[in-house]
């Protein structure tokens, strides 16, 4: 569980909710027509922009604003150096056994690739393709969310639209220019807090996610090159090492001296 994602949807949220509660009461805020006006609105425009299987691929990808557990890059190249240092000792096919207590997809392929003998070119080749395609994958489920803190401010305005239309032409009945004003301005007040309290933020926290796991990628088949190339396990460190800031350098090795 992501818990500053968490946070800061409850923070926003809550301190609206608190200053609507310190002026009127929250339902002189609830509008079920503006609600259909910017839902449905919002939803219609984006799937006349994106296919929907991007779509439902698109939310099923946001479930990383949530639920992500993060892995450490120093907590990975400790394990390559790990792998690295019993391939040399034990040759490659003692990789196979130690595939089974990694729980990373990706790595474990590459360690069975490199256990079942493939030439290092043929790997990096096949693990620099993968990461590609997550690549785009990612970048698709970001542009979306992206695309729906567009689309929500825009049918809101439209929303306000049609309100004051409905106001204007029942201007000589005072008891509905209330609820068409009201219509008028919570659309667009529906449609900024959607876009700016969930859409875009989402967009944003989904890029950081993808750039965290895209760089633990490409460690990992510096790792893999590394290993397949026969280095010693103290030159491999070092060299992945520059994938971290110079503050979160740790050598495995200091630690075993430590001990």
């Amino acid at each position: 569980m992501d818990f500053s994602t968490l946070l800061g949807i409850v923070a926003a949220f809550g301190l609206m909710i608190m200053a609507i509660m310190s002026g009127s009461g929250i339902m002189v805020f609830v509008e079920p027509q503006s609600i259909m006006i910017v839902a449905g609105g919002t939803l219609g425009a984006l799937l006349v922009h994106y296919p929907f299987g991007e779509v439902r691929r698109a939310f099923s990808v946001a479930q990383k604003t949530f639920f992500y557990k993060e892995v450490p890059p120093l907590q990975l190249i400790e394990q390559l150096t790990e792998f690295a240092g019993k391939a040399r000792k034990e040759g490659l096919l003692s990789l196979q056994a130690m595939a089974k207590q990694v729980e990373d997809p990706f790595l474990v392929k590459g360690l069975q690739m490199a256990a079942d003998g493939h030439e290092p070119e043929a790997l990096e080749h096949m693990m620099v393709r993968e990461i590609d395609y997550i690549r785009e994958r990612h970048e698709s489920g970001a542009e979306i969310f992206a695309a729906l803190g567009t689309y929500a401010p825009a049918i809101g305005m439209v929303g306000t639209l049609i309100g004051l239309v409905q106001m204007l032409q029942s201007m000589d009945d005072p008891s509905t220019i209330g609820p068409a004003m009201a219509i008028a301005l919570l659309t667009t007040f529906y449609g900024s807090v959607a876009a700016n309290v969930v859409f875009l933020p989402m967009s944003g926290k989904l890029k950081t996610r993808s750039q965290h796991e895209l760089l633990k990628k490409e460690l990992i088949v510096e790792g893999m090159n590394s290993i397949l190339a026969g280095e010693n396990p103290r030159v491999m460190e070092q060299k992945l090492h520059a994938y971290l800031q110079p503050k979160d350098r740790q050598s495995v090795f200091q630690k075993k001296k430590k001990k």
